[in-house]
């Protein structure tokens, strides 16, 4: 068995938090080649696990009038289009609801920009510029992607832990630890069962906000396996995230959360596709939804009702490979407010 890996406390500042300023030190490293080896892989598991039950994989915009409105304090990045303000992608939410009038289940390999507050900097699993496996299904519900999303986070796990021994050995990654989230099926948590949980372990967690950060890896080491957290308060996320009619103020919706501290992997929910009640919780948000104009014509001549999903993927290879930072699972990484090529 390897050595398992100290992974940092949240907030910490350790030495090898910072990118190395030279990236050539960086690019010749053996852990890099292998974490971009084991990330590499991860990529060829996903695409065959997820085309082989019917999935179309199509290429994201990196570019739009709008983009995702709830990426949970970053900023987003402005650009000229041709006299037209546009902006980088944060997220591909939009583009994967409409995506659904051509095929019913897809995916993609999306990068996304993210302008992150400077306190991101220490939590390890934070980068200005990133990766998503992003999934959705015409028709799904909350429970349905929940299941879509465990079985390719397993399907990949257990294809590394099974052909990539050399590089998982040269990370020093303990593979036990690794593959024990395949014995038995992911827990699911409410977020109110959560912050009650963080209340035992002495974190105050606000019953109507999103998990803190810190608080992630907290529930993250307390935990002996993967599991969800279910059910956001109405108001934490994006106008996209279904209501729960039920059960109103709360909404379908979950976040994975790996072992060992690694904290957040994934974020999805059922998608909200009525037009009128789309408008509405764009209003209740503050934005104005003239916004969203070609968004909400879609909208209005019909979406598919959906559930979806996006994992970080660089958060699954650090957590795959059992990394200290997310920022070793990118070739060029972009740490939050530190200028690198």
């Amino acid at each position: 068995m390897t050595t398992p890996t100290t992974h940092p406390e949240p907030g910490s500042v350790l030495e090898g938090d910072v990118p190395p300023s030279d990236p050539r030190a960086h690019l010749v490293s053996p852990r890099t080649r292998a974490a971009l080896r084991i990330q590499q892989r991860i990529l060829t598991a996903a695409r065959a696990h997820l085309t082989g039950r019917g999935f179309t994989e199509l290429l994201p915009p990196i570019i739009g009038p709008v983009t995702d409105p709830g990426a949970r304090g970053a900023k987003q990045v402005d650009i000229d289009y041709y006299g037209h303000p546009y902006k980088l992608m944060t997220s591909a939410i939009l583009y994967k609801q409409a995506s659904l009038l051509a095929f019913d289940k897809i995916f993609c390999i999306a990068p996304n920009i993210r302008l992150e507050p400077l306190e991101t900097t220490s939590t390890s699993r934070h980068l200005a510029e990133f990766h998503q496996i992003d999934v959705e299904v015409a028709g799904a519900t909350r429970d349905e992607i929940m299941d879509v999303a465990e079985d390719l986070v397993a399907y990949v796990v257990e294809d590394v832990a099974t052909t990539m021994a050399a590089e998982l050995d040269t990370l020093g990654r303990d593979r036990e630890a690794l593959t024990r989230i395949l014995r038995e099926r992911f827990g699911r948590h409410t977020h109110t069962e959560a912050a009650q949980r963080l209340g035992e372990l002495g974190h105050e967690q606000s019953p109507d906000a999103e998990i803190d950060w810190q608080a992630e890896a907290l529930l993250s080491r307390a935990g002996d396996g993967a599991f969800f957290v279910t059910e956001y308060p109405k108001g934490s996320r994006g106008f996209y995230d279904r209501e729960n009619p039920d059960n109103p103020g709360v909404l379908q919706s979950f976040d994975l959360m790996a072992p060992e501290g690694y904290g957040e992997l994934c974020s999805g929910s059922e998608r909200e596709s009525d037009y009128r009640t789309i408008v509405t919780r764009i209003r209740e948000t503050g934005e104005n939804p003239a916004k969203y104009g070609w968004y909400l014509e879609l909208a209005r001549e019909g979406i598919p009702a959906s559930a979806g999903f996006g994992i970080g993927l660089e958060r699954l290879t650090r957590y795959v490979a059992g990394l200290d930072h997310a920022w070793e699972a990118n070739a060029f990484p972009k740490v939050p407010g530190m200028v690198s090529p």
